[in-house]
């Protein structure tokens, strides 16, 4: 893919990202930094917490999942990618505030892309690590709401 294609493809994904219905749960944002790799930046709060006063899993998952994700659909840009397995490993309990996600395409591109990521909280300390195996489906990203270059 051309240069100018590549960036487009990019901006494309973060309009995607931003329009996602679930991403009205979270104050985040996408920046798709290079092919193959994502950043997301998250701000938790309560309304992500368990019941002990710290961010649910299904909030580590799915920031893990998307920056993951993200990283390896950046590398594919006629089809919408599906999460067919992932597997976290929490570390540290998240608070309120900033986190950030960062993914990397770690190997396959014709049929099953696999992706890791990692959460940062604001200190710079790691505090999870996850790994997935992404699978193109048959969905073309060109038909999906908010895949529109900017």
């Amino acid at each position: 893919m051309p240069p100018e294609g590549q960036a487009a493809h990019f901006r494309a994904l973060q309009n995607l990202y931003a329009e996602a219905p679930i991403n009205r749960f979270f104050q985040s944002a996408l920046t798709i930094t290079n092919e193959g790799a994502a950043r997301i930046d998250f701000v938790l709060d309560e309304r992500h917490f368990h019941a002990a006063g710290a961010a649910h899993g299904t909030s580590y998952f799915k920031m893990l999942d998307d920056a993951a994700f993200y990283a390896c659909n950046s590398l594919v840009s006629d089809r919408f990618l599906l999460t067919t397995a992932f597997n976290l490993l929490l570390t540290k309990p998240l608070g309120p505030g900033p986190v950030v996600a960062e993914g990397r395409w770690v190997s396959g591109r014709r049929r099953v892309l696999v992706g890791e990521a990692r959460l940062i909280d604001a200190s710079g300390e790691e505090v999870a690590r996850g790994t997935g195996t992404f699978m193109r489906s048959r969905i073309a990203l060109a038909g999906l709401p908010g895949y529109v270059a900017a």
